[in-house]
């Protein structure tokens, strides 16, 4: 099976955003072929032309199917696909829902992109949101599957942890980890802002490293006491999940996914909008931080099922459903595991 990964090669960061890259690995650690067509070229308009010359490379090297990341990479894929290539779509968050500026806040412009994410639909044979919130845009729902992101858990896991330069670990300040933009509005960093101010006077410090390459976020979550997220909104966000894989502590807004995948795991707290009580959930993570160490949250993520190699053969059975080679089968998820339906 040959699969083409359509998706945004517009960062100056990187070439194809690390998650979408490593879902391609890990489709191909199951014996999927897997290319990539990194569309460079910003707004619908440069998707549409991207469409184009997609539909050129595919009478030169056809595949069975093209997976497509985030809406507009939706209709570039269609445009590419022609009929004669069934098209997959997987909605990442702010183009079902809108990009949000503050609680409840979204803004104006992003509107366009929950219309198109509507539109869409008749014409895909699959759409794949990352979380239950997500899909709540899906109306097709025979069409419809709830897969989160995998975890690559050879990459994120417990490792020794480096305290400091001098290693002792003695009156060393405890380190409260924020791993997002600090300009993006969604984010949400004056949140934190706000709450390390209550905690001025204690032995913690803010650690905000972005932008930081996707290989060196292993350590940052393995040498920080507690990862704090935010987020105004958020589908099934990768980091609580890379967190977790480093049984780091974790202090997090109650978005999209996150109080699934926390479970009662221990050490990991959702926190309001509200300053004085994400101080509070901080403090209780360095509490647990200095008492218990380090969380559960490894186990937590293997027991729903969120390693990649799980979550990558749940793709490939919407791939062979969406081929016509799996007719009937159904996938769906609950508040505790994912099913298989056939």
């Amino acid at each position: 099976m040959r699969i083409l990964f359509v998706c945004s090669g517009n960062s100056k960061e990187f070439d194809i955003a690390p998650f979408i890259k490593e879902q391609g690995e890990s489709l191909k650690a199951e014996g999927i072929e897997v290319e990539y067509y990194p569309v460079v070229g910003k707004g619908l308009r440069g998707y549409i032309k991207a469409g184009f010359s997609l539909r050129k490379l595919l009478k030169r090297e056809p595949c069975d199917l093209i997976h497509a990341h985030f809406i507009y990479s939706g209709y570039a894929a269609l445009i590419g696909a022609g009929r004669r290539t069934p098209v997959v779509l997987s909605l990442m968050g702010s183009d079902a829902n809108g990009e949000y500026k503050g609680k409840n806040k979204v803004k104006l412009s992003s509107r366009i992109s929950s219309f198109l994410t509507w539109l869409i639909q008749p014409f895909v044979k699959a759409i794949i949101s990352k979380s239950a919130n997500i899909e709540e845009s899906v109306y097709l729902r025979h069409k419809s599957f709830v897969i989160p992101n995998g975890v690559n858990l050879e990459k994120f896991k417990p490792q020794w942890r480096v305290i400091n330069n001098d290693h002792s670990g003695e009156n060393r300040k405890m380190k409260v980890l924020f791993l997002a933009s600090k300009t993006k509005p969604g984010k949400n960093f004056p949140l934190v802002q706000a709450a390390m101010s209550y905690l001025e006077g204690s032995p913690v410090e803010l650690i905000c490293p972005y932008p930081v390459s996707h290989a060196d976020v292993p350590r940052y979550l393995n040498e920080a006491d507690v990862l704090v997220f935010p987020s105004f909104m958020e589908g099934s966000p990768n980091v609580i999940k890379e967190a977790m894989a480093c049984n780091c502590p974790v202090v997090s807004t109650d978005v999209g996914d996150v109080r699934w995948v926390f479970g009662k795991t221990k050490g990991c707290y959702l926190a309001s909008f509200d300053a004085t009580d994400f101080a509070e959930k901080i403090a209780m993570a360095i509490h647990f931080s200095q008492t218990h160490g380090r969380t559960s949250g490894r186990q937590r993520l293997i027991a729903l099922g969120l390693d990649q190699g799980t979550v990558a053969r749940r793709i490939i059975a919407v791939y062979k459903r969406s081929l016509g080679r799996a007719p009937g089968l159904q996938l769906a998820v609950n508040s505790s595991k994912f099913t298989v339906h056939s």
